[in-house]
């Protein structure tokens, strides 16, 4: 018998549940253990009957209307621990929400881009140090702006060129997108975008100040295609996706996908309830695959697969016995990289806070980390009135999800 086993059998026995005693069905070798178990299994009890708790924490928000559905999943490093769907992924047909349901996770994709450059890091082919252009050339020349008025600019160059370090942490001055990115974002091939960035004089100066920009993770995405000689999609998929077993994850949802896509709302012009909406920031159809893919917020994903990569990260660049990164680099990816004078923490693609490191979405996707009692929560909603009720529906979630299982 398992130990497994034996946690189970001495559950039900506390639960009353009519099962046989333990000392009929474990050897006297596992008794003693058997008996530490029982005595451990009230708060245990307690956790497994959490998903309930969990979604009638969230529920409220989709009986009132401002919510549509939601996934929430929790996971300890080696395991789900609770994984619930409340609501719709389709209002109008009635569509119930289904736990493997697809989502456009947005500015998720960030910490993904970043931890697939840093296994470049770990390679030894890239140095976060390194100025950018030493690996993308047309950044060479760069200016920043000094002065700027009612149609008059005053430029100047940088103390110093922009900094692989920069581009992950939002502190290089590169704008939030270039405006050749437009009407959607996937439009053009990364590196014609990344070349348009190159073009712009710099906002600030790097490491001055914290600014969020999705032109700095495209460009580490670019860094990516030029150190690997691989297209950036095919080294994700190859070195990160397929190996974690994350198969939902993609910038290309493909008909089977795309029928378990949520979809996507906002709140109605009078704050009474929902719309349906589209996913503004991406050409239609999603399936098509020459839209182009987006390092800073392009990937689709589900709450299972959003959790494997969590998990790696909580172990420190490990799961299920094999090693995507260095602790190193998983430490570096998730402290304060951002200058001792900027008060904005944030890592390599990751917002790090005190015992807990995460990154959201722009339709109010989350996930979290929370590093001082090993969990990982996952909240998945398609809701673009963000924050909004989006946010409200994720405290709490974390609340209830807190109080079951952070003990």
């Amino acid at each position: 018998m398992n130990l497994n086993a034996v946690y189970w059998i001495s559950r039900s026995r506390v639960a009353g549940r009519g099962s046989p005693t333990v000392g009929r069905i474990c050897s006297v070798a596992l008794l003693p253990l058997a008996i530490a178990v029982v005595m451990a299994a009230p708060a245990r009890l307690a956790a497994a009957e959490s998903p309930q708790t969990i979604a009638a924490a969230v529920q409220q928000f989709v009986d009132n209307h401002t919510l549509a559905g939601a996934v929430m999943l929790v996971a300890s490093s080696n395991r789900v621990l609770s994984l619930q769907a409340v609501g719709y992924m389709d209002v109008a047909r009635k569509r119930p929400m289904r736990t493997d349901a697809l989502f456009w996770i947005a500015s998720q994709s960030k910490p993904m881009t970043a931890t697939a450059l840093m296994m470049l890091v770990d390679d030894g082919k890239v140095n976060v140090d390194d100025p950018v252009e030493e690996y993308l050339p047309e950044f060479k020349g760069q200016w920043v702006k000094a002065e700027e008025d009612a149609g008059h600019m005053l430029l100047k160059r940088p103390a110093h060129p922009i900094t692989v370090r920069n581009v992950l942490s939002h502190t290089s001055g590169l704008p939030f997108s270039s405006p050749l990115e437009q009407p959607t974002l996937d439009l053009l091939p990364l590196a014609a975008r990344v070349r348009s960035y190159a073009m712009l004089p710099l906002e600030f100066e790097p490491d001055s100040k914290y600014q969020y920009s999705n032109a700095g993770i495209n460009a580490a995405g670019r860094i990516i295609e030029v150190v690997s000689g691989m297209p950036y999609e095919q080294f994700m998929d190859q070195r990160l996706f397929q190996p974690l077993g994350m198969k939902d994850t993609t910038f290309w949802p493909n008909s089977k996908q795309v029928r378990r896509l949520a979809k996507s709302y906002k709140a109605n012009a009078a704050k009474t309830g929902l719309e349906e909406t589209t996913i503004t920031q991406l050409r239609y159809p999603l399936t098509d695959r020459t839209r182009e893919p987006m390092p800073a917020g392009g990937l689709f994903s589900t709450a299972s697969d959003v959790a494997r990569f969590c998990q790696m990260i909580l172990n420190g660049g490990t799961l299920d016995g094999k090693r995507y990164l260095s602790e190193a680099a998983v430490k570096q990816m998730t402290s304060k990289q951002t200058p001792d004078g900027v008060t904005e923490k944030y890592g390599f693609g990751w917002s790090a806070g005190e015992g807990e490191v995460g990154h959201g979405g722009a339709y109010a996707t989350n996930m979290t980390i929370d590093t001082r009692h090993g969990l990982v929560f996952i909240w998945m909603v398609q809701h673009a009135s963000f924050p909004g009720d989006g946010a409200k529906g994720r405290d709490a979630f974390m609340q209830a999800a807190k109080a079951a299982f952070a003990k």
